[in-house]
């Protein structure tokens, strides 16, 4: 540790610690507590990832620690920030869904009002300095709280390996599962929105996947032979009911991802730009966010204005960076969040979608009270006038007007 870093063990009375009860998280917290002669508060979010939360609680008791938060985040998760994220089509380089960069902001929010309500002077995260969760986490930190003081374990210690960290553990009683059998783990993170996966064979990006490491799908060839079909309901851009069921945003997403995991919907691999300058290879399961996003696209096809459809697609991939690279609380995005979220007034009716095989299909979609598809207009049959075909020479020459005065041009050379 070098000598600022020693000056600010220190000042150090109490830290926040977003903390799973893994390996990780486990030997940080027992790193804290040595390095910095501090209270730790530990906090562990339900965000839907599909695991047991209370072992955290336990861990945490174990290791003497005396505050421990353990919220339950879904339904605030979809509602404010999956939902918010969805009504702007949002897809990261083409493809990526962003499941892990739109939960990171939430878990730093909570952690700044833990810091807040337990008087800490300080918060601290897992995660490594070669990736995007730093970036994420601490944007938020500061976002919300500027003086807020940081510890990034990742960026301090000397344990960088898997086998220092175990090597750690072991010395100092930290109860750890071990899974010898299996090899290094995946680096896996989940939440309701989506599950991802790095690390082992996927470091290759030549390696085609092991169909063992999927967990939320079936693969296509084994989804069912037959499809199935799911009616939505949107209001202002939000889906709010399943086959004339109304759920909860967070109930709504679960059973989504149900849904699609059966058809073999949603499975991603991908090798994405990360902020921080280096390409990585990762994999996604996003089944219910898949579905999701071609729903709302078929909603807005008929009841958005052109511009605005595609003003909000020329702005879409400004606004998936700004996501991914750790700016929701920054001004620039809550703007564009504010334009979205207008141009949602009038994004409501319902859609039918048909599943099968990986594959999410339109089917119908209507809208009776925002509808701006005129059939009368549209119509290959008679008219009867509503159209006045003529009005297109004009309209026509005009819009050529410039190529044909380039044209004339060339053709004197």
């Amino acid at each position: 540790m070098g000598k600022e870093n020693k000056a600010n063990v220190a000042e150090i009375k109490k830290v926040v610690l977003a903390f799973s009860g893994g390996l990780d998280t486990s030997v940080i917290l027992k790193w804290l507590q040595d390095t910095y002669r501090c209270e730790v508060v530990t906090f562990t979010a339900d965000i839907g990832q599909g695991e047991e939360v209370e072992p955290a609680r336990a861990k945490a008791k174990q290791l003497g620690v005396r505050e421990i938060f353990i919220d339950d985040l879904r339904e605030e998760f979809v509602r404010d920030f999956v939902f918010p994220m969805f009504r702007a089509n949002t897809i990261y380089e083409g493809e990526y869904l962003l499941g892990t960069s739109i939960a990171r902001p939430l878990i730093a929010k909570r952690q700044i009002e833990i810091a807040r309500e337990t008087g800490a002077d300080a918060v601290s995260h897992g995660a490594t300095g070669k990736g995007n969760d730093q970036v994420r986490f601490e944007l938020g930190y500061y976002a919300l709280q500027p003086d807020i003081r940081v510890i990034a374990p990742w960026r301090e210690w000397d344990l960088t390996s898997r086998e220092k960290l175990l090597k750690y553990a072991e010395q100092h009683g930290i109860p750890v599962e071990m899974k010898k059998k299996e090899g290094s783990p995946y680096s896996m993170d989940a939440n309701l929105l989506h599950i991802s996966y790095e690390g082992r064979i996927l470091e290759d990006p030549a390696q085609e996947p092991e169909e063992s490491m999927w967990r939320w799908s079936v693969s296509p060839e084994k989804a069912p032979d037959s499809p199935e079909y799911i009616d939505f309901e949107f209001r202002q851009g939000d889906i709010v009911a399943l086959n004339g069921e109304e759920l909860s945003p967070a109930r709504l997403l679960a059973r989504l991802n149900e849904l699609g995991g059966k058809h073999g919907i949603g499975r991603l691999d991908l090798v994405e730009n990360r902020y921080v300058g280096m390409k990585s290879r990762g994999c996604y399961e996003t089944p219910g966010g898949t579905i999701m996003l071609r729903a709302h696209r078929a909603m807005e096809s008929i009841t958005l204005d052109r511009e605005v459809a595609h003003l909000k697609d020329e702005l879409m991939p400004r606004y998936a960076e700004l996501v991914y690279n750790g700016y929701w609380w920054s001004p620039e995005r809550r703007m564009m969040q504010t334009m979205i979220d207008a141009s949602q007034a009038h994004v409501n009716g319902w859609v039918r979608v048909k599943l099968y095989k990986g594959n999410v299909i339109v089917v119908g979609r209507d809208s009776k009270t925002d509808s701006l598809f005129d059939p009368h207009i549209a119509t290959f049959e008679d008219d009867q006038g509503a159209y006045n075909q003529t009005d297109a020479a004009g309209f026509i020459k005009l819009n050529a007007l410039r190529m044909r005065i380039a044209a004339n041009l060339r053709n004197r050379k």
